[in-house]
């Protein structure tokens, strides 16, 4: 990279950028990260950052031909519904030393998997800025990882303090999914693009409160296996 004004100028933005689109992406951590050990969670949240941010810089370099494949939003916006229902789920409480090392890689694995998922926003913009200077997209989404371990962290102490949140952040993943499904390529060509704009956010909010409700029956579900 080199020290022009223009690289400068470009390092920031994506440094900005990554800061601004990455609220999501902080959500999913505090909520993969949340029922870990108090000793592993700033583990978790140090190695989910960073495998994620690692899989986004190669998610980065074949953007432009994944963007064109029909469909592909759509199977995204399903695996990300599925990981929003299951951070939901309640744990074993009962969990000793070694399921606990399990549940890190698994906590881990689930936020490498949901951040690709949902940074095709992301993913956009720093490609964007960045150009073909691959050093420079590398330089500015690895300083970005401080911010979203950062915020992490802070989300994950709210809800330690108030467990509604996690609600709201699986909503919010929720919400996330419907945008990504109705915006795929294949639905955009058949149902054009003003009509997908209408219902963007209507099939956001509708898949928000899916998850909610999936969530709670899947939580009472298991209660009731618990119990019986």
């Amino acid at each position: 990279m080199g020290l022009g004004s223009v690289d400068w100028l470009a390092f920031g933005e994506i440094v900005w950028i990554n800061a601004l689109l990455s609220g999501d992406n902080a959500v999913l951590i505090a909520m993969a990260c949340r029922a870990l050990p108090a000793g592993q969670r700033r583990m978790g949240m140090i190695l989910g950052a960073g495998v994620a941010i690692a899989l986004r810089i190669l998610f980065t370099l074949v953007i432009v031909a994944l963007l064109g494949v029909p469909y592909l939003k759509v199977v995204g916006a399903l695996a990300l519904l599925y990981i929003a229902v299951d951070l939901l789920a309640p744990g074993d409480e009962t969990e000793g030393e070694v399921k606990g090392s399990e549940s890190l890689l698994r906590a881990v694995g689930t936020i490498a998997v949901a951040d690709v998922v949902m940074s095709l926003d992301n993913v956009i913009a720093i490609a964007g800025v960045a150009g073909d200077h691959f050093g420079l997209l590398v330089a500015g989404l690895v300083i970005s990882v401080p911010m979203i371990v950062a915020g992490s962290a802070v989300i994950l102490a709210v809800m330690d303090r108030f467990p509604l949140i996690v609600w709201a952040g699986a909503a919010l993943l929720g919400f996330v999914a419907g945008e990504m499904l109705i915006s795929d390529a294949a639905l955009v060509d058949r149902l054009g693009a003003a009509v997908v704009h209408d219902w963007e956010t209507t099939t956001a909010v509708t898949l928000a409160a899916l998850v909610v409700a999936a969530g709670w029956l899947v939580r009472r579900m298991k209660r009731r296996a618990a119990l019986s």
